[in-house]
């Protein structure tokens, strides 16, 4: 047993400090008491910083990355370093200077250079993203003292997501900062040279896209170019032309000594800051249901998304003795509060630094913290916090426990003892540390001669992803005879049981065994009986997980196998063949190109111009409908929910609601004054449900309150008993239960199926049938309304993200009994839509604009991510059955398909979606005979609705099933299957279209040609010759898309063209801005049109006391559109008038 050195407890403690301050680009803030509930995110965007955004509220999106800068007096510099605002607790960034969006630049003090990059490169679209990408790399080129390479940045963006670019345009933005690339970014070896300029791999002549001239002109007058803009340069950044606008470190902040902090928040919250290990166990004794916390990374998830409440918080950041870091002759020794980055980066100093048998397990380290979180979650994520939670599925603690580790515990008397990593987790989320216990440091031993530590770890996706199973494994070898035998061996997962799991039986059968084939046999036995998955196990993939043992298990041994390599003449090696399952992999800097055309007639349109919101993205000026300030008065609005699929609501009790803090008001079905009964095409869905729940997530009341957080809290306290009844969960379930919408059996025939099937024109027949999963719209704007009344509540007005006001409009109209006359709603710009907003968004405003209407009052709602995934449906999931007739040679003669959709529980553009589905069933496909059976089918899930291609990528991945299948049969290679079966000109279709200018076979054949296919297919198959454990493929698959909605009058558009005495020009339209461009390419129509510069044109907003406005439209209908209504104002144009005059 040990205890506190006697110079820590004679240290004098000071007085706690009741005053907390930080720096908010530049600007000294003054914290006071009672703010310990709130988040920086929350404290930011209260103080009108909105470019900092609210994507997910648990570290998986970076739209709210801040960078956070502060002295370290250890290092006697300032650090700068990425983080997550939606977790940092506010009193967390104490005596730190934290830089926003707005601070790297803005209009007023000009651009950063990589605010014009990504600018330049089209790295933004919605732009809800854009600010969170621009700080992760700003906050990491502050902190590099060189420019960082092309794999770091990429690196520093994994803990960002955008769902509208492919990352390809903000990758190429980036790259211009990486050190091995100061200029353009091009495979030179591609593109060749002729008087200093790049050659366009389209033409074959010079061209100079970045100076926005053309070199060279085709025989049609076009140019052609591959290249986009000039980029600015790493220079740029540290140069003279930025530097001196570069926020400094507040030189407070330098001198300013740290205290112990004793701070509050609402509800008794507390929050302690404490400077010494004595102090901390001080207040674990006093408390010992306290939460001690570094990044708050897994309190501040728990806290939001199960809704703990905790009363003590223990900041544990700034103790020295919690935050050591030494390398000692045995090994390493982390203290609990240390960072993952900092941990990552002494690793890797370790790893230079010390014989490479030393630190076969710091290299296992380095290598699983790479995956295992976004730099934001690593830059604030502690080691012992991750040893603590002591989740199922954490990457490290495998390792950990299988690398000898112990961890160093001190109880509140200052005792101090050591238990093992393999035996410190003892159930789910339980851990070996009694109630007065804290964990001090972890130690990590060098590894030996022959000891070799490995990590595994299986994610769904490669970065930034939890862990299906993961594993750390280890073995020490000793050399006798002619034989490598185990000496000492741990085998140690994660997924696999409520708590990381050692595989004793293994590690016991592994000991004494010589390191060879019957080891490997003989362990992979032992394994299987040593690690069970229960059937039912959460997290589902059963026999999945139990494969994965074997295989992590597998690699191991060949991997080893292969380090001991050449150390002496061994029987065992590994073949060549085996090589590719041991190999790490190796992601190259993502690398893109693109071909398009410039035309040259002196006009905007056919030039690549910038997206017209993107500098206001950048600077995250650009006002998103949750950035809207509140007017006077307003109440924030929460959802009371359904919790079951099918019920009978029996009784609701909202007194707790009613007493909760800041309580305004709470709303159900009795008290909406127009109808409750709404829909986008049939109205068979309640605002409020009444007396039936049919989803999890259906609404059932509104609770308005003073704050979001209020308003949340209270709708959380309304009770509601039901009666359960029998849900349908399943497109099968739906099918045996005959449970499908009224009058949505659709049927399209083509010739006689029946009659080819019997005829012997078929040579073979395959019947089959296909699954396609549903699918989240993760637009990274949540759904927002807000709602104010006119004139006494003569008038509603509402903002909204949505790509269909109208519908809002509608809505709001019939549930508040008003005319339509009377309600107006406008959209600036929404933050990704993908159908998701289309109708679902219109249900948020209803539902807000019924206390608004009835307090007279403006609400304002905006869901978190996960209610906002709970109730607002998905891609529809579809089944497929089918049977196809075929000859010998691959031609397709029948095809017999039923097809049904998961509606929910309600049909909204169901239908509709059905319909397109059904169309493009036979893909591009002539089929002599067919006949397509479809059915909407009711389930008791939230409605489902619009998504991206709306019905038709499912309909065409069951064509390509039963594609495969034929090349199967027919042991052809797919391609050739669909180049034998493709439409051609004048084929009529099974919906009786004769196709007109069909290219499908040009287009084909010119990109087979240009890709190089038959060469890339070729290696795919000799790499595959020659790896056993790990293939590649390569495929060519057509696709299709009706052009036009399929009911008719919503193909049409409106637009107002208003031509001020200045020559400006404004422009309203019924489309809405949600990333795709749609306002730049129609300002493109409207300055070209009228001859006039692109600046001279705006476009506002959208808004329905404008335009009459339908669902979402092209680009190309609201530009033709807007062309007709310039060439009749041109028409009626003097002739002898100038623009100017």
């Amino acid at each position: 047993m040990g205890s506190l050195k006697n110079e820590e407890e004679m240290e004098q403690i000071v007085e706690e400090s009741k005053e907390a301050i930080l720096y908010v680009n530049g600007v000294r803030k003054v914290l006071p008491d009672g703010l310990a509930h709130l988040t920086l995110l929350e404290y930011l965007r209260d103080f009108g910083l909105t470019g900092t955004k609210l994507g997910c509220g648990e570290g998986g999106c970076g739209a709210c990355t801040v960078m956070i800068s502060h002295y370290d007096r250890k290092l006697k510099k300032c650090v700068h370093y990425a983080v997550n605002a939606c977790l940092a607790p506010l009193y967390s960034v104490e005596g730190m200077h934290v830089i926003t969006v707005e601070g790297v630049g803005n209009h007023k003090r000009g651009l950063h250079p990589i605010q014009k990059s990504l600018e330049r490169y089209h790295g933004s679209q919605c732009g809800f993203c854009t600010p969170g990408f621009i700080m992760s790399l700003y906050a990491l080129l502050r902190s590099s003292q060189t420019p960082p390479t092309e794999e770091q940045i990429e690196e520093s963006l994994a803990g960002n997501l955008c769902r509208c670019t492919g990352y390809r345009p903000i990758v190429d933005a980036f790259r211009v900062f990486a050190k091995t690339d100061d200029a353009l970014y091009a495979d030179i070896s591609s593109l060749s040279l002729q008087g200093g300029e790049f050659v366009c791999p389209s033409t074959g002549k010079p061209c100079s896209c970045g100076s926005k001239t053309v070199n060279d002109i085709d025989t049609n007058g076009q140019s052609i170019c591959s290249a986009t803009y000039k980029p600015v340069s790493y220079s740029e950044v540290d140069g003279s032309t930025y530097t001196d606008k570069e926020l400094i470190f507040p030189p407070e902040l330098l001198l300013r000594k740290l205290t112990p902090l004793s701070l509050s928040g609402l509800g008794g919250l507390k929050w302690y800051r404490p400077l010494t290990v004595k102090y901390v166990l001080e207040l674990k004794e006093k408390y010992p249901n306290a939460k001690l916390l570094v990044g708050n990374t897994e309190v501040g998830v728990e806290m939001r998304l199960k809704r703990i409440q905790y009363q003590v918080f223990i900041s544990v950041t700034h103790v020295p003795e919690l935050n050591m870091l030494n390398v000692k002759e045995d090994g390493i020794e982390i203290g609990a509060a240390v960072r993952l980055t900092e941990l990552l980066n002494l690793l890797r100093e370790v790893v230079t630094q010390h014989p490479a048998h030393e630190t076969s397990a710091c290299k296992a380290f380095i290598e699983q913290l790479k995956w295992f979180a976004g730099t934001q979650i690593k830059n604030v994520a502690s080691v012992g916090g991750n040893v603590c939670t002591a989740s199922p599925i954490s990457d490290l603690n495998p390792l950990w426990m299988a690398a000898r580790a112990k961890f160093r515990i001190i109880n509140c008397k200052g005792n101090i003892r050591t238990a093992l990593a393999e035996k410190f987790f003892l159930g789910y989320r339980k851990v070996d540390l009694a109630g007065d216990e804290i964990l001090l440091s972890v130690f990590l031993p060098w590894t030996r001669c022959f000891e070799y530590v490995k990590e595994f770890k299986q994610a769904h996706r490669r970065d930034d992803d939890i862990a299906i199973v993961n594993a750390g494994m280890r073995v020490c070898l000793e050399e006798k005879g002619e034989e490598w035998v185990v000496s000492d061996a741990s085998i140690a997962y994660g997924g696999v049981a409520p708590l990381s799991l050692c595989a004793i039986k293994t590690k016991e059968f592994l000991i004494g065994k010589k390191w060879n084939q019957d080891v490997l046999r003989g362990a992979l036995n032992v394994l299987r009986t040593d690690i069970l998955i229960k059937e039912d196990a959460p997290g589902g993939m059963v026999e999945f997980r139990k494969s994965l043992t074997l295989s992590f298990f597998f690699k191991f041994f060949l991997w080893v196998l292969h380090q001991i390599e050449g150390k002496k003449p061994i029987k065992e090696k590994v073949l060549l063949s085996h090589l590719s399952a041991i190999k790490s992999l190796h992601r190259p800097p993502l690398v893109a190109s693109q071909d398009y055309e410039i035309k040259k007639h002196g006009t905007s349109v056919g030039s690549p111009e910038v997206h017209l919101s993107s500098r206001l993205q950048v600077t995250g000026e650009a006002e998103y409908t949750d950035d809207t300030p509140m007017p006077p008065n307003g109440l924030h609005a929460a959802f009371v929910l359904s919790k079951k699929p099918h019920a009978r609501i029996l009784a609701i009790d909202d007194s707790g609601a009613k007493s909760s803090p800041g309580f305004a008001g709470i709303f159900f079905a009795k008290d909406v004054p127009g109808s409750n009964e709404i829909g986008p095409v049939v109205m068979d869905e309640e605002l409020f449900a009444s007396e039936f729940v049919t989803c999890v997530g259906q609404v059932i009341g509104v609770v308005v309150a003073d704050t979001h957080e209020n308003a949340k809290r209270a709708a959380g306290k309304v009770h509601v008993e039901y009666e359960e009844l029998p849900a349908i969960l399943s497109i099968e379930d739906a099918v045996s239960a005959k449970s499908f919408h009224p009058n949505t059996e659709k049927l399209l025939r083509k010739g006689d199926v029946d009659l080819c099937f019997q005829s012997d024109q078929c040579d073979k027949i395959i019947e089959g049938k296909v699954q396609v999963g549903g699918q989240e719209h993760f637009y990274l704007e949540p759904h927002s309304s807000l709602v104010w009344t006119m004139d006494g509540g003569n008038e509603v007005h509402m903002i909204s993200s949505t790509q269909a006001p109208q519908k809002h409009q509608k809505y709001v109209s019939h549930v508040l009994g008003l005319p339509m006359s009377k309600v107006v709603c406008k959209t600036k710009r929404i933050g990704g839509g993908f159908g998701g907003k289309e109708t679902r968004s219109a249900f948020l405003a209803a539902a807000a604009a019924i206390p608004s209407y009835l307090m007279n009052r403006p609400v304002k709602i905006t869901l978190d991510r996960d209610i906002d995934m709970m109730t607002s449906g998905q891609r529809h999931s579809f089944l497929g059955k089918y049977k196809v007739g075929f000859t010998n040679n691959g031609k397709v003669l029948a095809l017999d398909l039923q097809i049904y959709n998961n509606a929910g529980n309600s049909l909204d553009l169901s239908l509709a979606i059905l319909e397109r589905a059904m169309f493009h069933s036979d893909n591009v496909y002539e089929i002599p005979n067919v006949r397509i059976f479809g059915s909407v089918c009711f389930t008791n899930f939230p409605s489902h609705t619009a998504f991206r291609g709306f019905g038709g990528p499912q309909g065409m991945l069951i064509a390509e099933n039963w594609i495969q299948r034929i090349a199967l049969e027919l042991k052809k290679s797919p391609e050739e299957i669909r180049e034998m079966n493709f439409q051609g000109e004048g084929s009529i279709l099974h919906y009786g279209q004769q196709l007109e200018h069909c290219t499908l076979a040009q287009l084909w054949n010119e990109l087979k040609l240009s890709c190089d296919f038959l060469k890339a297919r070729d290696e795919v198959d000799q790499f595959n010759l020659h790896n056993r454990w790990k293939k590649r493929g390569v495929a060519m698959i057509p696709t299709k898309f009706g052009i036009s909605f399929t009911t008719k009058f919503m193909n049409q558009a409106g637009a107002l063209v208003n031509v001020y005495t200045d020559g400006t020009v404004l422009v309203t339209h019924g489309g809405v801005e949600m990333g795709q461009g749609l306002h730049t390419k129609v300002a493109q129509v409207a300055a070209s049109a009228f001859n006039i510069s692109l600046s001279s044109v705006f476009i506002s907003e959208t808004s329905t006391d404008k335009f009459w406005m339908h669902a979402s439209r092209s680009r190309h209908g609201w530009s033709l559109l807007l062309l007709n209504v310039i060439l009749v104002l041109l028409l009626s144009w003097p002739l002898h008038v100038t623009w100017s005059e």
